[in-house]
C-alpha cells in the first residue's frame, strides 16, 4: 500500500463523477464535488500523473454500434509451452471483437468477452479465429441476456 496513490474521500467523489462523465468540465466537476476550480483541477491532475485515472474514452452505445451481442466465452487451452500461451494471448487480445480478456485461476484458463452484432457473427468468430489458434483444448460460451451493471 505505500506506493499506491493516498486516495481521500474527495478524491473517490472526483473518481465517481468522471467515471459517470470523464467529460464534465473542471468547473462542474469541483462543483459536484465541494471544491473550488483550482484545488479539484490539482486533485485530478495527481490522480492521472500518479496513474490512478489511466485514461479518458467514449463509451459505445452496443446497439447504435451494431454490437449488442455479447458472449463471454470461457477457453482452456493446453499449455504445452510458453510460446502457445503468448502465441494465443496476442492473437485472442489482436481480435477486434475481444472487448476484454482476462486469465484466469482454476480449471478455465480465460475469461473473455466477445461483442458482436448477433448470434451468426459469433459463430463465424468463432469457427474461423477461436477454433484454429493453437493450444485451444475447450470452449464454453455463454451468451448474455442483458447488462443489469457495467462500467463500460
Amino acid at each position: 500500500m505505500s506506493n499506491m496513490t493516498s486516495i481521500d474521500a474527495t478524491d473517490r467523489a472526483i473518481l465517481r463523477e468522471l467515471t459517470i462523465d470523464g467529460r464534465l468540465s473542471n468547473v462542474e466537476l469541483a462543483s459536484r464535488v465541494g471544491l473550488t476550480p483550482a484545488p479539484c483541477l490539482r486533485r485530478v491532475r495527481r490522480l492521472e500523473e500518479s496513474g490512478v485515472i489511466a485514461g479518458y474514452r467514449a463509451r459505445l452505445d452496443p446497439v447504435a454500434s451494431g454490437r449488442d451481442f455479447c458472449v463471454y466465452l470461457l477457453v482452456q487451452i493446453t499449455m504445452t509451452s510458453k510460446e502457445v500461451v503468448d502465441q494465443f494471448e496476442e492473437m485472442v487480445a489482436s481480435y477486434d471483437e475481444v472487448t476484454e480478456m482476462r486469465r484466469v485461476y482454476g480449471e478455465i484458463d480465460y475469461v473473455i468477452r466477445v461483442d458482436v452484432a448477433d448470434s451468426n457473427a459469433f459463430e463465424r468468430f468463432q469457427t474461423e479465429k477461436m477454433y484454429p489458434l493453437p493450444g485451444v483444448h475447450r470452449m464454453v460460451s455463454h451468451p448474455t441476456m442483458k447488462a443489469v451493471k457495467s462500467n463500460d
